[in-house]
């Protein structure tokens, strides 16, 4: 889809006039939430209606992240409403509500030719592909970035024009009123903006929105002991009293159900035999329909499709299953003769050239999503019209693919954005939507598909492996005169890039960039400190396994390499491993000082042998995290017991999401700590069912204690922080408790 934009793009570079015209044209777009009865339109944000009732839109898929709350937040922060009439409206998919920063972030995904040519969210490049393809993808804890400004400038522009209406009725300078709580107030008196809204409708905003002097922030101690939430989750009470609707739970009339059976991993894998004659006889059955690499059963319920499979017997023909030692040989061979592509070069490159005193090997295996919400989507399609009830991260994405498997103009396909429990990027993939939609072709009839666990297991695609050799010349003191990283692994982002924008096959993504650099596959891989020397090296492994992104993605394995790294290498030199840190951070005073409150809040003991405390720290996208992690060994071996984490990510927006999201982020990066890794066997995982995996249990979970740095920066995400840090924390944790070295993901995937 982008190779016709940079067609042209090219073309008019090359001198073609017309096509600067074209990306130089102003654009106008319709509103995409009509408003109902007694109800009316500011903008593309926000609705008011007689009753009061603010409706915000939201632009984002609810997938426990908070975004349904933190845009309306701001909106009623910004519009002065009251709280307690806010409502939020999931957005259909529109050029308003462009993502331009993740736009940006992504170029070289979608301009991969040229992608300096879009890195810049403001850039006329980047806005016209992102409007074009209506680009409003959830990824990359980038809702506040690209949606905070938008949204807060059409709150202060309806507050406007709330004003100007009370004040007509006041007979007195808008300029001189206010509102608060729902109403607009002028020298005691108030009228409510249910009251006001259809006039105020009217009205034309200002050419520059009246921002509020302050943005929404809250402070850290804003909420002493058991003080009440001033902005609870819009999301909450819906969510515990089972009303919110998720895809699964889409109920239509005469709605049929499906399960699937999808072919093992591996080249050219497809659809061989399937014994129908089985299940002429089942009740309930209605019929089969095959894909390339899929087979699925439709019936009545969900139970009957699955059990008419499981009498099916389907069988697939692979020409190569995928195994786990083929992927682990390709990885050994990349970082023993692979080419490197320098990414990041600082000073003396003949510092960190050749052979460096230390070196050291760390592995990284593939990690599923764990998802508890398996695939779901339901579909209906009728008189050339189809319709997809769907939890995705890219809805755009989704509904082209979904358009282009079942042979109709876009324009005929209607996506609803359903909430999604739990997606840690794995509902960025929109396979199941394409399968649905081509079942609800065949059947006649609205069908909903959901994947059962183990086809969430086998099909879903992990993210992958690493293999890194860490090198380091160390100073005459002890400290880092020279740096190098050399990483083996895929051009993972940009095979994803393949498959989202391209619509590639899993095997066709993985050819188009085999031996492509990935500066994505490598975020987080430049350590935080001041070391003059520093090269960090990527070698492209084009191995048989199609890999995805995961909650965290770089940074997941880049922060286990460079903490655990930096903590091996104070040791070495007899050095505490705090303040060896300490030393080399005098540039970034912000994390300096999380590193200190986290270990004065863990009561640091200096991680000397057996104090079973271990210390990291990191930073993505300028938010910051410093984590001490407790361990010791008991009857079952060794337990993490504490983690203490002291986070800065600028202004927050609200607290108590910034906490659930790090907590949550320190118990999913456990889980990766101690299992979720997948090996495969002809194709197959070796493990298919959540019991499986080794995931952190309640029982396991350590006692979680976090505290936030109040800051007037720029807000960053707090999402991904936990899950980078408490790996390589938790790692030097079980080497001071163990005296072991552990140098793989999964911890546990050595020996104790």
């Amino acid at each position: 889809m982008g190779i016709s934009r940079r067609g042209i793009l090219i073309g008019a570079l090359a001198g073609g006039g017309l096509a600067i015209g074209y990306y130089l044209r102003p654009r106008h777009y319709s509103l995409p939430l009509a408003p109902g009865k007694d109800e009316y339109a500011f903008d593309a944000w926000i609705k008011i209606g007689k009753d009061g009732v603010v409706s915000v839109a939201v632009p984002q898929v609810e997938m426990g992240q908070g975004v349904t709350t933190l845009i309306p937040q701001v909106v009623a922060h910004e519009l002065g409403a009251d709280w307690r009439q806010v409502a939020v409206q999931p957005a259909p998919v529109s050029a308003l509500y462009a993502n331009l920063p993740l736009a940006a972030r992504w170029a070289p995904l979608w301009f991969p030719l040229a992608p300096s040519l879009g890195d810049d969210p403001d850039g006329l490049i980047t806005r016209r592909w992102a409007e074009g393809n209506r680009f409003n993808a959830t990824a990359d804890g980038m809702s506040l970035a690209a949606y905070e400004a938008p949204s807060r400038a059409a709150a202060a522009s309806a507050r406007a024009m709330l004003m100007q209406a009370a004040a007509a009725r006041w007979d007195v300078a808008w300029e001189e009123c206010d509102a608060q709580g729902g109403f607009v107030v002028h020298d005691g008196k108030r009228l409510s903006f249910g009251i006001l809204a259809e006039q105020a409708a009217a009205y034309q905003p200002p050419s520059t929105p009246p921002l509020r002097p302050e943005p929404m922030a809250e402070a850290p101690n804003g909420f002493p002991g058991a003080a009440a939430l001033r902005y609870p989750r819009l999301d909450l009470p819906s969510k515990v009293d089972g009303s919110w609707t998720f895809a699964g739970d889409v109920r239509l009339p005469g709605m049929l159900h499906a399960a699937i059976r999808h072919a093992p991993l591996g080249a050219s894998a497809s659809l061989d035999t399937v014994d129908e004659d089985a299940v002429k006889r089942l009740k309930g059955f209605v019929r089969t329909v095959k894909g390339e690499d899929w087979v699925a059963a439709i019936a009545r319920d969900w139970w009957t499709a699955e059990t008419a499979l499981t009498r099916m017997k389907p069988k697939f023909r692979v020409a190569a299953g995928l195994e786990t030692s083929e992927v682990d040989n390709v990885m050994d061979e990349a970082m023993r003769a692979g080419e490197a592509h320098r990414l990041h070069a600082l000073g003396d490159m003949d510092i960190v050239k050749g052979g460096l005193p230390l070196q050291l090997r760390y592995e990284v295996a593939p990690a599923i999503h764990a998802t508890i919400e398996t695939a779901s989507v339901t579909a209906r399609f009728d008189e050339g019209r189809l319709e997809l009830w769907v939890g995705t991260q890219a809805p755009e994405s989704t509904r082209m693919a979904a358009a282009r498997a079942v042979g109709l103009d876009p324009s005929n396909v209607v996506l609803y954005p359903m909430g999604l429990g739990g997606s840690f990027d794995r509902r960025l993939e929109f396979g199941h939507a394409v399968e649905a939609a081509i079942m609800a072709r065949e059947a006649g009839h609205p069908v909903q598909l959901t994947w059962s666990r183990r086809e969430e297991m086998r099909a879903g695609l992990p993210r992958t492996p690493v293999v890194a050799v860490m090198a380091a010349r160390p100073d005459t003191e002890g400290g880092i005169a020279g740096w190098r990283a050399r990483v083996a692994l895929p051009a993972t982002a940009r095979e994803f890039g393949r498959r989202l924008f391209s619509d590639a096959t899993a095997q066709d993504a993985i050819e188009a960039v085999a031996g492509d650099e990935d500066a994505l596959a490598l975020e987080g891989a430049v350590p935080p400190y001041d070391i003059p020397n520093v090269a960090i090296d990527h070698v492209p492994a084009t191995i048989p396994l199609p890999t995805a992104r995961l909650r965290g993605n770089a940074h997941g394995y880049t922060a286990f390499f460079n903490e655990s790294f930096v903590d091996e290498m104070a040791h070495r030199a007899g050095r505490e491993p705090l303040s060896y840190r300490m030393a080399m951070l005098g540039k970034d005073p912000r994390l300096a000082e999380c590193l200190q409150r986290a270990a004065a809040l863990a009561q640091w003991g200096g991680g000397g042998d057996n104090s079973g405390q271990g210390i990291a720290c990191h930073v993505i996208r300028g938010g910051r995290i410093a984590c001490v992690a407790s361990a010791r060994r008991d009857e079952n071996g060794v337990r993490v017991d504490r983690l203490s984490a002291v986070v800065d990510i600028g202004r927050m927006v609200n607290l108590d999401i910034a906490r659930q999201q790090i907590e949550g982020g320190l118990v999913f990066g456990l889980g990766h700590v101690l299992g979720c890794s997948m090996r495969y066997g002809n194709g197959r995982p070796e493990a298919d069912r959540l019991k499986d995996m080794n995931l952190p249990v309640l029982a396991d979970c350590p006692a979680i204690e976090v505290e936030f740095i109040e800051s007037t920066e720029e807000p960053a995400d707090p999402g991904e922080l936990g899950v980078a840090v408490v790996a390589p924390a938790v790692a030097n944790a079980l080497y001071s408790a163990t005296g072991l070295r552990f140098r793989r993901l999964p911890l546990f995937d050595e020996e104790l």
